[in-house]
């Protein structure tokens, strides 16, 4: 039985390790010598890039209008904390950053559905606040029993 090709993947997990562990020991060295820690590689940058880019295109986040965002959050996530990051504990740089960057993706579309939750009310309550505005006469207090009415209705 032959096993299919493998294509190689768009990550290179060992040369992600190498990264990662150099760019640790930097960051300990500056650490020692009180200096500020040392820039990330282009490399590791390209690796975050390429797994949000990669990962927003799965189904289940590909609909969004807000997927550059998406990554954007994915990528500072990494940067945040990729020095917690130890490959004492974990030789798959990718499968931690990957969940680092599922986890910012699930966030941000669950700020974006909290905003789109009150522009909805606010416009909703601007119709009503307008429909009430063109109603004429001298009745107050039937226009304010009607508008919480609606208000009231239009929230369930």
């Amino acid at each position: 039985m032959k096993k299919a090709k493998e294509k190689p993947h768009y990550v290179d997990n060992k040369k992600f390790l190498e990264a990662m562990i150099e760019h640790r020991d930097k960051c300990e060295k500056a650490e020692k010598r009180g200096r500020k820690k040392p820039e990330v590689t282009n490399y590791i940058g390209e690796c975050f890039l390429k797994i949000a880019n990669h990962l927003s295109y799965r189904p289940n986040f590909i609909n969004y209008t807000f997927r550059d965002d998406m990554i954007s959050d994915g990528i500072e996530n990494c940067l945040q904390y990729m020095n917690n990051f130890n490959p004492e504990k974990s030789k798959n740089p990718f499968a931690y950053f990957t969940q680092i960057i599922y986890y910012a993706f699930i966030r941000r579309i669950q700020k974006e559905k909290k905003q789109i939750q009150i522009k909805s009310k606010l416009i909703a309550n601007a119709g009503v606040e307008n429909m009430m505005d063109q109603l004429q006469g001298d009745d107050q207090q039937y226009q304010s029993q009607l508008l919480d009415y609606l208000q009231k209705n239009l929230k369930e």
